[in-house]
């Protein structure tokens, strides 16, 4: 007997399940289930679950069905799968105990149904549906001439295509049935036309011939006499270049040496101060006399002449401790305590006290220019040995220095002076590919990434004056990238976003430009997100772009001049759409000043009715140091899990979140509950007017980590909104999660604007349906943080629902945790009682 309990799924899902499964039925292979560790609605949908009883497994085997198969080709690995698979229990239950004889035992009834079930909803994020010149893998010519790659099209089809970089001609690379005669006449037998079995192609233009491999022989071919003939390949070959890489950036800092570079002084520490001893004859020499235990002298920086050294005095910070409790650890026992170091907002942090010792005399120098209390200071000697420089950063974000002191005349001076009166953005940035700061190897120049004009840009820096020769990049947009740093040429090649106004401002493009701010040229210019790979000599690049709403294109561009060479391909996407795949919507409102446009995407219920009503579900996460609306075009099924259920999924930017302007970012200034929400509301709205099928007044919303700190915050404080949420390892309150994070956005010292933005101090305005979820062992934020919240919410006679994940970390609770929250939405915005879990088999 084999019976289905069935998912929440809509009649027609149903009916496309079973003509699915007889199709599959005739065609059926070999697979097994295996049961990933984590799932979340962007790699897994909700997972069928199929259960069945016969007389050879002898009761019901309840089995959770991801959408993928393992086939023959994996027997192996899948064979090792099934020690994993649930025999007699779910994971919801805990009952996991398995037995490779019986699995085994039960292998033939359970691959059929595994293997027809496993992608019947074409639900997750792997498809047998292809997308199909999705990327070019370029091979290009030593000479520069040409290059040439291969499309893998459906059912197997090859495609050989060739391009005249001079030209600028695309075409195919010889006649493939020709070709294909031709091999066959030589004695290679099965050969197919459109499934060349070529390989180590390579081309000599000049001679108009092409060189390869084919069953373990070299051949010639002639494009233009269609001639073939055994031949060793030429002596040159084709270059692949997935990626080109980038010159290796210069060191920026000296690094701390004990050895003196002239060979003849080693420093050392010992009763807290430093010592020199000389390498060859002679006596130790105290260079500091105050160094004491708790603030004590450290690594030490030598000039490049060997006659001066820079140390500093460290006074350990009072750092906070986190403490996690291992309930149930596995192989038993009682729980266990975990405890380690965790620096939060306010702590005390270690201090670093400068001093300058001059070895002509030995007397120790302390330059006033005032302790460092953030971050371990590196060092920078002039060529000469003359100057130091080093980067402050002063606590709390708001003034940045490169600082300059003269060892001759004993006086500092500011190079770069930047304050701010909100933020500067120096902790966890998203990827610069550069540092704030870059040193010029070639001239006394810095090259300075600001905000101060209010956008982020490039300043050249003259470090002899500390003024600024000039802006390299000006504009209402922001400097994403720093590819490289070309000082031979005086140039930079970078990314930015946000300079084509008829574009989405997220879109990605590639730009070079010159020290002087001269010969701006945009390498890209197709309205999407741009990725580029560079030819080997720098002269070319392959353009591919897309959007969530537009599939890949790919062009040939030239440096010089950014100009279009020619289009190489489209992606093409005919099978995935005919498998029911739909991309996402992209669509803007205003935000709250009524200038500025909010974007963001939405994903359709699956079996969509615009006569009937949905809910929404927000996907949130808002932390500042990013922006989170996918941008580039994905063939996997985005929420899927929310979707099939009959949810709109919606995801957006509001302000507060980065890569637009300053005066966008800044919101989030001591303000995290802000989150955006009142542009991420207007947006909502501005969407449902334009959709009657889009039900505002059944709005949901769920996040992890600060994710989970704004879910929270929505129902606190904006309840006439947000009905539902659930929250995941939420940052409930920001004076309990990592001090670099959090004083970068809230500030310090820790004010009263801290618990104006706790959810833990608020939870008394708690309206509408919460669910928190947290793993016991969190290490990213610290799982008392919900636990007080929950306290909190108790205190304030609050209903609401909590799951403790036992063992959990950093994250939705994993598979059990993820049902819950399915669960919960269901009942609370689609009106449907979760299934009864509790039953025994």
């Amino acid at each position: 007997m084999l019976g289905f309990s069935w998912p929440r799924l809509s009649d027609r899902s149903k009916e496309r399940f079973l003509k699915r499964f007889a199709k599959r039925l005739m065609v059926a292979s070999f697979a097994v289930p295996h049961i990933p560790l984590e799932t979340d609605e962007n790699y897994f949908s909700e997972y069928l679950r199929v259960s069945f009883s016969t007389s050879l497994l002898g009761s019901e085997l309840p089995v959770m069905i991801p959408p993928f198969i393992i086939t023959m080709r994996k027997l192996k690995g899948s064979l090792r799968s099934i020690r994993s698979m649930p025999l007699g229990g779910t994971p919801e239950n805990g009952n996991t105990t398995n037995k490779l004889p019986q699995a085994l035992a039960r292998l033939p009834f359970v691959l059929v149904v595994v293997l027809l079930a496993g992608p019947i909803f074409g639900t997750g994020m792997v498809h047998a549906a292809r997308v199909y010149k999705e990327r070019i893998v370029p091979n290009w010519s030593e000479d520069g001439s040409h290059l040439w790659y291969r499309n893998d099209l459906a059912k197997g089809v090859k495609e050989y295509v060739l391009v005249d970089l001079q030209k600028g001609t695309r075409e195919s690379a010889f006649d493939q049935k020709k070709l294909a005669a031709a091999l066959s006449e030589s004695g290679i037998k099965g050969v197919q036309a459109d499934r060349l079995p070529i390989d180590q192609l390579q081309f000599d233009l000049s001679e108009n011939k092409a060189f390869f491999r084919a069953k373990g022989k070299s051949f010639e071919w002639n494009r233009k006499t269609h001639q073939l003939k055994v031949a060793k390949p030429p002596s040159g070959h084709d270059k692949t270049e997935e990626k080109t890489k980038e010159e290796e950036k210069p060191k920026l800092y000296r690094p701390s040496r004990k050895l003196s570079p002239d060979g003849k002084w080693k420093i050392f520490v010992r009763d807290h101060n430093l010592f020199l001893e000389p390498t060859g004859d002679g006596e130790e020499i105290q260079l500091s006399k105050d160094g004491k235990k708790g603030h004590e002298y450290k690594e030490a920086f030598w000039a490049p002449d060997s006659k001066h050294l820079i140390s500093f005095r460290v006074k350990p910070g009072e750092i906070s401790e986190v403490h996690l409790v291992e309930s149930s650890p596995q192989g038993g026992g009682p729980a266990k305590l975990h405890t380690r170091k965790y620096p939060l907002p306010g702590d005390p942090f270690t201090t670093f006290e400068l001093n300058w010792f001059n070895l002509s005399t030995n007397e120790p120098v302390k330059p006033e220019v005032g302790l460092i209390d953030f971050r371990w200071p590196r060092l920078r000697w002039s060529a000469d040995g003359r100057k130091f420089q080093y980067l402050k950063i002063d606590r709390g974000h708001q003034r940045l220095r490169v600082i300059e002191f003269d060892t001759i005349t004993g006086k500092h001076r500011n190079v770069i002076d930047e304050v701010s009166d909100t933020f500067i953005w120096t902790e966890h940035p998203k990827d610069l590919g550069v540092p704030l700061v870059n040193w010029m190897t070639k001239s006394e120049e810095i090259i300075y990434l600001s905000e101060k004009d209010g956008w982020r840009h490039l300043y050249l820096i003259d470090v002899r004056t500390g003024k600024i020769t000039n802006p390299i990049t000006k504009g209402k947009f922001v400097v994403r990238y720093v590819d490289r740093i070309d000082e031979e040429n005086r140039q930079v090649w970078f990314r930015a976003s946000g300079r084509n106004s008829n574009q989405d401002p997220y879109l990605m493009h590639y730009y070079r430009v010159n020290f002087d701010g001269s010969g701006f040229t945009p390498l890209t210019q197709g309205n999407g997100w741009h990725k580029i790979v560079h030819s080997p000599n720098r002269k070319f690049i392959i353009d591919s772009y897309s959007r969530v709403d537009m599939a890949p294109v790919h062009e040939l561009r030239r440096v010089s001049n950014g100009k279009l060479v020619c289009k190489l391909e489209r992606a093409d996407l005919s099978e995935l759409k005919a498998e029911g795949w739909k991309q996402p919507e992209v669509f803007k409102a205003k935000g709250r000043d009524g200038k500025t446009d909010i974007w963001g995407i939405v994903y359709r219920p699956t079996d969509f009715d615009p006569n009937k009503k949905y809910p929404v579900l927000e996907s949130m996460y808002a932390g500042p140091h990013d922006s989170y609306v996918p941008k580039q075009f994905s063939a996997g099924r985005r929420f899927s899990a929310w979707t099939d259920m009959g949810f709109v999924v919606v995801k957006m930017d509001g302000m507060g979140t980065a890569n637009r302007s300053k005066a966008f970012h800044d919101v989030c200034w001591q303000n995290l509950k802000d989150a955006g929400f009142p542009d991420r509301i207007l947006w909502h709205k501005a969407f449902a007017k334009k959709n009657p099928w889009y039900d505002v007044t059944r709005v949901g919303i769920y996040g992890g980590s600060a994710g989970g700190q704004s879910s929270t915050g929505a129902l606190l404080f904006h309840p006439e909104f947000y009905k539902v949420a659930v929250s995941s390892c939420g940052c409930h309150d920001n004076r309990m999660d990592k001090a670099s994070w959090n004083e970068q956005w809230m500030g310090y010292p820790v004010g009263s604007h801290y618990s104006e933005s706790s959810n833990i101090d608020n939870a008394h305005r708690l309206e509408g349906k919460l669910m928190l979820i947290v793993g016991e062992l969190d290490k990213n934020v610290p799982p008392e943080s919900t636990y007080r919240l929950v306290d909190a919410l108790i205190k304030a006679k609050k209903d609401f629902e909590f799951v403790l994940i036992p063992g959990g970390g950093h994250g939705d609770g994993g598979r059990y945790g993820d049902r819950r929250r399915k669960d919960f939405f269901r009942e609370h915005l689609l009106g449907i009682d979760p299934p009864e879990y509790n039953r025994t088999p």
